[in-house]
């Protein structure tokens, strides 16, 4: 592995780091000012398309308020010359208590050792019950 390609690396790491204290400054710190992001819900074919620093550090930092116990369990990184996937486990509790758990990834492109293009890809699962109902259930 290239030292560019170990730097891209450690950018992942970092990122997900900052994703899961909920630090919507340190995820940003390692993208670039024009970064793209595509959701993995929304309208479009590409899921939501956000576009540079600012709007994209809002949906990050709105999903933090949202579901304010969100972590990404990461269980793999790779890096391909520019390219990077990560592979992940997304846990989240709902206002309701329902729980979000599922698989997903993302693709990340890199411009020099910082991310310029984020793609995410969650499985569609349903939401799980919340805990209190899991234990009444048992």
């Amino acid at each position: 592995m290239s030292e560019l390609d170990d730097d891209r690396l450690r950018t992942m790491e970092r990122v997900f780091d900052a994703f899961n204290r909920h630090d919507g400054a340190g995820v940003m710190a390692a993208m670039t000012e024009d970064v793209v992001f595509d959701a993995a819900a929304g309208p479009e074919i590409c899921g939501r398309r956000i576009v540079g620093t600012a709007d994209v550090r809002e949906v990050f930092e709105t999903t933090f308020a949202m579901f304010p116990d969100v972590s990404w369990e990461c269980t793999r990184h790779a890096v391909f010359g520019d390219r990077g996937i990560s592979e992940w486990i997304f846990r989240a509790t709902t206002k309701d208590g329902s729980r979000i758990e599922a698989e997903g990834c993302d693709l990340f492109g890199f411009r020099g050792d910082k991310i310029c293009s984020k793609s995410a890809f969650r499985k569609d699962r349903p939401q799980q019950p919340a805990k209190a109902d899991e234990a009444a259930a048992s």
